[in-house]
């Protein structure tokens, strides 16, 4: 007789996944699939989310990092969540590309913000992770000079405005809240006449799986994150746990890079997933533990999501009919 499997109970995030702007963006790849038909270029990873990705390519989705790669085509070119610098949507309408922006409309709402500080004269400084390409897409709405990107609380001492009176602030939408915070205070301290965002950058998403994760995490045993190395909000799920109280968390993208050694002796685990992975991988994740353990699965939830980010205007059911 097989011997009995040990209990584990598992506390499931609510929210977790995907966000608005993911979904659109990833609905956008589709869309134009199967209004233009393949191939279809996409500029940068749609979503950090390998998943994701290869499940586009297989329906003819071409991903390249720059569109020098892309021939000369009439097949439509689509911009990723994260947004793009200015030279970008410049270059295609230069070489006559179909261009699509899937831009997240809350990354854009950091660009405009940030060409208003721009036109009123003001120094940006844009709080960040350098090479992220949401932050390569915001410092490129700008010439460059105009935005000093700062990652650290050093970075914001050493930090040396033209004029100390004349500054803003924006932040990348995916960073931990508590890290921003400090930084944000940081730089209020140092600079009193500071201008920050109308509204706060860090996204509902972000904020949302970031306080649901703060929930569990100090009642589990260990704490498993889904989502890409690449993916910054993922990343930060996983700091907040072991911020939090989680003696063991893990960003693992599959149900097969789970490392069991890190599960040894635990009795609760929680789950969440970063804005970009999909749903199916959090229930791949659940039948990997199901075959080491009886599951017995709770959902722990801290808000209700319902925003609803529409198409971009080409891609739309009402413009496609004309």
């Amino acid at each position: 007789m097989a011997a009995e499997k040990p209990a584990l109970q598992v506390l499931l995030c609510s929210p977790r996944g995907f966000c608005a702007g993911v979904v659109r963006a990833i609905e956008s790849v589709e869309r134009a699939l199967a209004l233009y038909g393949p191939p279809v270029y996409v500029r940068h990873e749609i979503v950090h989310n390998r998943y994701v990705v290869d499940s586009l390519r297989a329906k003819g989705a071409i991903f390249v990092e720059e569109l020098e790669e892309i021939p000369d085509t009439t097949a439509p070119v689509i911009f990723s969540a994260h947004g793009v610098p200015r030279s970008i949507p410049e270059e295609a309408a230069r070489r006559n590309l179909v261009a699509l922006d899937a831009t997240c409309p809350l990354v854009t709402k950091v660009h405009r913000e940030a060409e208003i500080h721009f036109r009123r004269g003001r120094e940006i400084v844009l709080i960040g992770h350098a090479g992220h390409p949401e932050v390569v897409g915001t410092m490129g709405q700008l010439p460059p000079g105009a935005v000093t990107l700062v990652e650290s609380l050093e970075d914001i001492e050493k930090f040396t405005p033209r004029d100390p009176a004349n500054l803003a602030f924006a932040t990348q939408t995916t960073l931990s809240v508590q890290d921003t915070a400090a930084m944000v205070e940081a730089l209020q301290r140092r600079f009193p006449n500071i201008v920050g965002p109308h509204k706060e950058d860090i996204c509902y998403a972000t904020t949302n799986r970031q306080d649901a994760v703060r929930k569990v995490a100090p009642v589990v045993d260990a704490m498993i994150v889904v989502g890409a190395p690449n993916s910054s909000n993922s990343q930060r799920l996983k700091e907040v746990a072991e911020r939090a109280g989680c003696p063991r968390a893990m960003l693992v993208q599959r149900g097969t890079d789970i490392d069991w050694q890190l599960l040894d002796g635990a009795a609760r685990v929680g789950i969440t997933a970063g804005a970009s992975a999909p749903e199916v991988l959090v229930e791949e994740v659940l039948d990997a533990l199901a075959e080491r353990y009886t599951l017995n699965v709770e959902t722990v939830s801290t808000a209700e999501e319902n925003m609803f980010f529409p198409l971009p205007r080409p891609l739309r059911e009402d413009r496609a009919a004309e």
